[in-house]
Parts: C-alpha cells; structure tokens; sequence
C-alpha cells in the first residue's frame, strides 16, 4: 500500500513522523475523508472546502502549492493502489507540523504543516442500511468547537467504545438534555413525516452528507426543522437516523434497549436512502 507524506510517495509502512510533531503530541490537525466509488470521488471539493475552513481556524498555513496537489495525489494514490474499481476512501491530514521545543502556544518560528494522504478499500455496511442499529446514549463532553474535523477524537472515541462493550453499534450523544450527534456521524429525527436535526454550530460538525440529506429533503418535499431533540423526547419521535461519509443513511431502530417507532427503519428514511444512493452511484437503485 501506497502512502504521500510531505512531498514524498511511499510504502505506508514506511510512512514515519516525528515525535515532536505537534498532530502526535496536540492532535493539532485536521483531517477529511473523501468516499470514492469506481474511482470516482464524491462531493470532494465540500470536503476540500471544509478543510480549508478548519485549517484556517486553527491558524495552519499549508502552502498553496501543496494544496492544490491534494487531489492529483488522491488520484494518483487511488491508481498506485489499485482502489480505482469497487468503493475506496481517500483520508486526507494536515497537523501543524513538527517544531521543538514543545510548547502549547504555536511555534514562534514558521514550520512546515505535515501533509499525509492515503487510500483504502471501503466495503458499505449495506446490512445495517437495510436493518438498522441499536445506540446508546452518552454524555457529549467533547470540547465546544466540533464543527472543526479535527485528529483529537479521543472522546468520540470512548463513546464508542462505551457502545461496544454495551453490545451496541454505536452512541447517540447527549448535550445539556439535547440530541447532538453520533461520535462518527450526523443525527436526523422523524416525527409525523417531518425532519429535525441539530441545527448546524459549534456543537455539531456541519457533515457533507447532512448537507446532501438536507438538499434531498428539498427536492423530496419533506418538511424539515432545524431544532435538536430533547433526550425525553426520544420516544415520541417515529425514526431516527445517522448520516456520514462511511456511515451513509443508516437507520437507528432501538435506543437504550427500546424500540423506536415500531423497532424497524421507516418510510422517510427509506425514501431518504433510495435518493441519497441515486445521487451516490449516479444511478436508481430500488430497495
């Protein structure tokens, strides 16, 4: 397997950083991952676009020239790779860089950003598109600016590791009483054939695929509200469902043991699915 890292292709087993680089040592860094199907990526340039926003707030200057670069590698990785058949991902980071002596204020002398690029085959999670997940609730005590994709995912982490111990596919996480999002992916909420979801924030990060959902919604006609779900509400709402660029539209059927609606993925949902993998694959697919 193929690796880039700082202007250089690699075997990603050969792929090394410096300890003192400031992504290792602060999760000082950003990251993306772009869906690929038949070589072909997938609403990229938002994903680009999004980088570029967090790489701006957290103030890392990555060279305008290595910039540009980032999508001929992909493309050049997605080939080297043989990930040009079937579905892949492309992950995409950029960290600070490396820069001595550690210190928790930026580096006082300009270093250069680590850029790393890699491509991975990618098999869907078709059976829980078709049945759904069960999730459990945790407490959302990630810091308050989740709408930057950065590396330091350690409470997403636990959260999900707290589900898996439970027997539970994943976590639906709980703000001051209000529904945010999954560790991995976006929340949306049914209710009378109507979406709700966290409104777009600091609490949430503004997904690529929440976008698409949203844009579906239009072209469906199906109402939506930009309101979080309170956590007592949980059970008076007919469907629930997660939304991410590996995730894809993933229906949530049980919360803390007990069904929602009626313990199976509903009409809206559904309808949601078959649009969001005609946009996917560029063509109908029926269920």
């Amino acid at each position: 397997m193929q690796a880039y890292l700082n202007d250089r292709f690699l075997p990603l087993d050969e792929a090394s950083i410096s300890p003192m680089d400031r992504g290792y040592l602060f999760g000082d860094g950003i990251y993306e991952v772009i869906r690929v199907i038949e070589g072909e990526t997938f609403k990229a340039q938002e994903h680009l676009a999004r980088m570029d926003q967090g790489l701006q707030a957290l103030e890392i200057n990555l060279d305008q020239n290595k910039r540009q670069k980032i999508e001929e590698v992909s493309r050049q990785l997605l080939e080297m790779n043989r990930h040009q058949e079937g579905e892949a991902t492309i992950y995409v980071q950029v960290t600070r860089g490396t820069a001595i002596p550690r210190t928790h204020v930026f580096p006082e002398q300009s270093v250069e950003p680590t850029l790393f690029i890699t491509t991975s085959p990618f098999t869907p999670h078709k059976d829980l598109h078709q049945k759904g997940v069960n999730v459990i609730t945790v407490a959302d005590v990630r810091w308050k600016r989740c709408n930057l994709k950065t590396t330091q995912l350690l409470p997403n982490t636990l959260a999900r590791e707290q589900a898996k111990k439970t027997g539970a596919n994943s976590a639906m996480l709980i703000r001051d009483g209000v529904v945010t999002e999954s560790p991995n992916a976006n929340i949306f909420a049914v209710k009378n054939e109507v979406l709700y979801t966290f409104p777009a924030s600091h609490y949430i990060l503004n997904g690529v695929t929440r976008q698409v959902v949203i844009e579906i919604a239009n072209d469906l006609d199906i109402p939506l509200i930009p309101d979080p779900v309170r956590e007592e509400e949980i059970f008076s709402f007919d469907e629930f469902f997660f939304t991410g660029t590996t995730t894809d539209i993933q229906p949530i059927t049980m919360v803390n043991g007990k069904p929602i609606g009626n313990g199976q993925p509903g009409p809206v949902v559904r309808k949601v699915q078959e649009a969001y993998n005609e946009l996917l694959y560029k063509k109908t697919v029926h269920h």
